[in-house]
């Protein structure tokens, strides 16, 4: 027989009432129920939802909205239809990341997924850069909560234009206009990944339902190390105020090559055609002997000396404990590196997500170095 439902904390999620239920950092919705690796399995199965209702919504309304937004962000996206999925990068004028948003259109309002923190903060810039078009921009937050799976399990799909209000995850392919770093099969290829806007008032209802059976509930620890087996970067995890999206080989599906300017267009086509990337993205695959996990910013060394630092780690159902990390180009690939796991050292062998060699894709031929005497032959 279930237990009582517990009392949530002020504007946290009704999920946390569920048995077994533990918040995730204080955000209001369950890190698990009790049991992640099941709800792993769970999620893998395709039967399982997981309460994201901490992220916020933002939407874009107006007949300028597209061309808009395409122009400020690395996307194309002027031609972005009804129902379609997206996702898109503001970078600084120097091409670092500064906020991350993923897209779904339908017809009549442009709607913006993002982390809770970033919400604000986006939202200003963009009303900031409206000048005279004809666009407006909100925070739904209120009104709409998201709900993650990587299955299609029924639920009030929230659909006020008549196009039901779904996320699918780009991941699964290179995008149009994107480019892939990645070397051989990409994990990301069976990345079904979802999310669902429903009515905010329809969370206790799913609540309802889950304890009835109708639905599995997982956690956002399943999710993470699902994502991180994907090789899926996120915004509040890998993006540091130095990242640009191809240390993390987000030109696959946020950023389109060869569409028309926007800001930090310059370093995104500089760094792709003519150099490298100064650090790259790895999975790590943890000795898991010492019992000791490494958390978001463990130092990771090679030799003795710091190299990078850990974004994401999880315990995985299957690969046991990974983790994603960025390191310096210059770390070498082959060699098995150290995280420190809260004053243990961890050994960690890599995975490469971007390869050292990423960017330099113009192949432009190598000049003659100036000043150099080029001498006719000898008769």
């Amino acid at each position: 027989m279930d237990a009582e439902p517990r009392a949530t904390p002020e504007g946290a999620s009704p999920f946390l009432d569920l048995p077994g239920a533990v918040d995730t950092d204080g955000l209001g919705v369950p890190a698990h129920y009790g049991s992640p690796l099941s709800e792993q399995r769970a999620l893998v199965e395709r039967s399982a939802i997981v309460d994201l209702s901490d992220r916020a919504v933002l939407t874009i309304q107006g007949p300028d909205r597209l061309t808009w937004l395409n122009s400020l962000t690395s996307q194309s996206l002027a031609g972005l239809r009804p129902g379609e999925s997206s996702e898109t990068l503001l970078l600084d004028v120097t091409g670092h990341v500064e906020h991350a948003a993923r897209l779904l259109d339908d017809g009549d309002t442009l709607w913006l997924l993002v982390d809770r923190p970033e919400a604000e903060g986006l939202q200003g810039w963009l009303d900031s850069m409206r000048f005279m078009l004809r666009v407006e921009v909100a925070d739904r937050t209120a009104d709409f909560a998201t709900i993650g799976t990587l299955g299609d399990p029924p639920l009030p799909i929230a659909a006020p234009n008549g196009i039901p209000l779904i996320w699918h995850d780009p991941w699964r392919a290179v995008a149009l206009g994107g480019h892939q770093y990645a070397q051989g099969e990409h994990p990301g290829a069976g990345w079904t990944w979802s999310e669902r806007l429903i009515p905010r008032d329809a969370l206790a209802s799913l609540v309802t339902r889950v304890r009835a059976g109708e639905l599995s509930a997982a956690g956002t620890l399943a999710a993470d190390a699902l994502r991180i087996a994907a090789w899926r970067p996120r915004f509040s995890t890998e993006v540091d105020e130095r990242t640009i999206p191809h240390e993390l080989d987000w030109l696959r599906t946020a950023v389109h090559l060869s569409k028309g300017c926007y800001r930090g267009q310059e370093t995104v086509a500089k760094v792709h055609n003519l150099g490298h990337p100064p650090r790259r993205l790895v999975m790590l695959h943890l000795d898991g002997s010492e019992g000791a996990h490494p958390t978001k910013g463990a130092v990771v060394s090679l030799d003795g000396r710091e190299v990078g630092a850990v974004t994401s780690s999880a315990l995985h159902y299957e690969l046991g404990p990974i983790a994603l990390a960025v390191v310096k180009r210059s770390a070498d690939p082959n060699a098995t590196l150290t995280v420190d796991a809260d004053g243990v050292a961890v050994a960690a062998s890599q995975e490469i997500v971007v390869p050292p060699e990423a960017g330099a894709e113009a192949h432009v031929p190598r000049l003659p170095r100036l000043g150099a005497v080029t001498r006719a032959p000898r008769q």
